[in-house]
């Protein structure tokens, strides 16, 4: 069995704890739907966020999931000139037999705009998770 990892990103409107937990829930129940991730397969989690959110850590949204048991950890980005603000990103890996180029990425909102080569194959990708049913978790 190898080890996969899942990047995601997401956009967040502003910096209140709110709006932070509801992106990364949105996020990381993207990633697992769209890749079919069983809580039990996951390896880690890594979160980042952009300087100008820190209202509270992207990591209480996974815990609140039922995730607790899943080690997670939360780290500031380097506050780059021109890059996009409001942003949490993750890295999410797991154990499965799946090739790496059959893993989704999740990016959502306006951080379609990171990496628009993943975004239509993310979109299909889901798309056809969720016609297969009810996600693992």
């Amino acid at each position: 069995m190898a080890i996969r990892a899942i990047r995601g990103a997401t956009s967040v409107s502003e910096n209140s704890a709110e709006e932070i937990l509801s992106r990364t829930r949105a996020m990381v129940q993207t990633a697992l739907q769209a890749n079919r991730v069983a809580p039990e397969d996951i390896v880690s989690i890594v979160f980042v966020v952009t300087p100008d959110l820190d209202a509270v850590f992207p990591a209480r949204a996974a815990r609140e999931m039922g995730l607790a048991g899943v080690p997670l950890l939360d780290m500031v980005s380097p506050d780059v000139k021109g890059a996009m603000p409001r942003l949490v990103r993750m890295l999410l890996t797991w154990n499965t037999d799946r090739d790496q180029g059959s893993v989704t990425h999740v990016y959502l909102g306006e951080a379609e705009a990171l990496r628009p080569d993943l975004v239509e194959r993310s979109r299909a990708n889901l798309g056809a998770a969720q016609k297969g049913g009810e996600p693992h978790w």
